[in-house]
């Protein structure tokens, strides 16, 4: 079978980038607004006021710190509590195209491939700014690359489904080189006025050249050893916006219309959920968590990598085992197990293992076995 590998990454981060001391006095301004705007209900017993939040409540529940944003004035006016991005005529570049620009090119760069030697391009993350034209089509075009492209959906899971959509079109013989690319705005789809997420999320966009080992220039690659994938139905974590709200008449600013999760739930459901896809994955190549050096590993929440990385290596992760990055980026959805591998792979020698993992709605998780070469 056609050996695949990964030769080259990139990185787009927005120039933007707000700290939870900030994000709070933005939600405490405005909390304030609301509860003295609805002062006699809540005297009246009618409702409840609402809490403040705290940056200590930040980074014990999650522990984020700060994170990149593609517009951070609009963010932090309590009158507003969300991204002001221009809409863009239809011949312009969309804000997802540009992000890919950057993050694809450091990739081509970083694996010595030129952009029309590519076969095909698949843009996949968690929420696309249009139904069609495809973002990938469009990325295609704007890079210069051959072949065909699409666009998935996987939610936080869409990198690694892709890399397994990617190495199987090499091994299929379909393509000989692929770009798979993660353009994440994840703070247009978070409820900055919810207290239990508003600190969730960041802007990021990452790229993955994927090659056939046969055409691949660069020395310090890394093997794709295997994939496995798994879905289990979920709604502990929903986004209920769609073509859909049109025709049924339904407000397209409900908060069901952004990110809602069930927090609690989504953690006693997915870490073991995700532990035992890393471990059977393992073992079906006759490893162990005692083989692996390095799990890069979905960004969502620290408590949860920390869990998941105990339960498959069997010990406590030392902090070069399970990277984080979430600290300084937040949960980027798709993009943040690749940004956790393009920061952190550089100084594993050849014949290192570790696990690619993202996991998040669906229920959706993906493993990728790789070995450095």
């Amino acid at each position: 079978m056609t050996a695949v590998v990964i030769t080259g990454t990139g990185l787009f981060t927005p120039q933007h980038s707000i700290d939870n001391d900030q994000l709070v006095a933005t939600f405490n301004h405005w909390v304030d607004a609301e509860n003295t705007r609805n002062a006699a209900a809540i005297e009246a017993g009618e409702c409840e006021p609402l809490a403040h939040s705290s940056s200590e409540f930040i980074v014990k529940a999650s522990g984020i710190h700060s994170r990149y944003v593609l517009d951070a004035e609009g963010i932090l006016d309590p009158e507003r509590m969300r991204p002001r991005l221009p809409e863009r005529a239809n011949d312009d570049t969309s804000t997802q195209c540009r992000m890919g620009l950057i993050a694809a090119q450091q990739a081509l760069e970083n694996a010595g491939v030129n952009a029309e030697d590519i076969e095909l391009v698949i843009v996949a993350c968690s929420n696309l700014e249009r139904a069609y034209p495809a973002v990938s089509v469009e990325l295609q075009a704007a890079l210069g690359a051959g072949g065909y492209a699409f666009d998935m959906n996987v939610a936080c899971s869409s990198a690694t489904f892709a890399i397994e959509t990617a190495a199987n079109a090499i091994r299929a013989g379909r393509a000989k080189r692929v770009l798979v690319v993660n353009p994440e705005i994840c703070t247009a789809h978070l409820n900055f006025r919810d207290r239990d997420s508003h600190f969730i999320f960041g802007d990021a966009c990452t790229a993955i050249v994927l090659e056939s080992q046969q055409v691949a220039t660069v020395e310090q690659a890394f093997e794709v050893l295997d994939t496995r994938l798994v879905t289990q139905f979920s709604n502990a974590i929903r986004n209920n916006a769609g073509f859909l709200n049109r025709v049924s008449d339904s407000d397209p600013l409900a908060a069901d219309k952004l990110f809602v999760q069930e927090g609690r739930r989504v953690f006693k459901d997915v870490c073991p959920m995700v532990a035992s896809l890393i471990s059977d994955h393992l073992a079906s190549l006759s490893l162990a968590g005692s083989d692996i050096d390095r799990m890069w590993l979905h960004q969502a929440n620290r408590h949860m990598n920390d869990l998941i990385a105990r339960r498959v290596l069997g010990h406590p992760p030392e902090p070069e085992q399970a990277p984080i990055i979430l600290d300084r980026y937040a949960n980027t959805s798709s993009a943040g197990s690749i940004i956790a591998f393009h920061l952190h792979r550089n100084d594993l020698p050849s014949g290192a293992l570790g696990v690619v993992c993202s996991f998040g709605a669906g229920y959706s998780a993906g493993s990728v076995i790789v070995r450095r070469c």
